[in-house]
């Protein structure tokens, strides 16, 4: 959030306000959005104002919601990203050879976010639309916590746990942290039932010497990718996060 003595509090604020519109899953009143912005609702109504007249914001009852001018921001950096574009060929492919979802996501701040997605064979029984917002510290996104610069990566594993995945299962500090070391030690994540019941994912990050592009992630029904062909997936999962890189300017 924006601090006091930031030279660009204003516009630091406006993105504030901007990214509670983003992670809404529903019309925010104005105090509300205030409380979440940590701002004073006279200051974060001024905004909005501004928000509204830009077509950032709309008004929805009960309140606010982004705007469509959000839209065309994120297709403007879909149509000129060079990571999605090299990507997608190796996702079809990922995709074709597996038989599973295969994504790619890029890490905004301490979230995941969804830049392309090709459907396999095994589809799943429900879509993430492009630009879905997801953490970290679930599925694909280890892939992405894993690489976080050491003081960063305690403090997100401190704002999360302990917290209880949908299977039931419990993880601490202490057991995030140690899975995520092994997630950068091995390379890979594999994750089972962790944001979505009898779902597995297998993801990879997608690495140009110590830079991290992204993730790059297969999943599909548990029931369709047993244990047994993990190491083959994992594989080409690790191929293709490779080849993807491999092509990145």
């Amino acid at each position: 959030m924006a601090t006091p003595s930031s030279p660009m509090r204003s516009v630091d604020r406006a993105f504030d306000v901007l990214s509670v519109l983003e992670d809404a899953r529903h019309p925010l009143r104005l105090s509300e959005i205030a409380r979440r912005s940590e701002l004073h609702v006279a200051t974060a109504q001024r905004i909005l104002n501004v928000l509204l007249d830009r077509g950032y914001a709309v008004r929805e009852e009960p309140g606010y919601v982004a705007g469509p001018a959000s839209v065309a921001t994120a297709h403007a950096f879909l149509v000129n990203n060079r990571l999605s574009q090299v990507a997608l060929p190796v996702l079809q492919e990922l995709a074709a050879t597996t038989g599973m979802t295969s994504t790619l996501y890029v890490r905004v701040g301490l979230s995941r976010v969804l830049i392309a997605r090709v459907e396999g064979l095994n589809p799943l029984r429900y879509q993430l639309p492009i630009g879905e917002k997801l953490p970290l510290h679930l599925g694909a996104g280890k892939s992405l916590a894993a690489w976080l610069p050491e003081e960063e990566l305690d403090a997100y594993v401190d704002s999360v746990a302990p917290f209880t995945r949908i299977s039931g299962e419990r993880v601490s500090a202490e057991d995030l942290r140690g899975e995520l070391q092994r997630v950068k030690d091995d390379g890979h994540a594999v994750s089972l039932s962790e944001r979505v019941l009898d779902v597995t994912a297998i993801s990879a990050a997608v690495r140009r010497g110590d830079e991290v592009l992204g993730a790059l992630s297969v999943a599909g029904p548990s029931g369709d990718l047993p244990t047994a062909d993990h190491p083959r997936v994992i594989t080409e999962v690790r191929r293709a996060a490779g080849a993807i890189a491999a092509r990145c300017p």
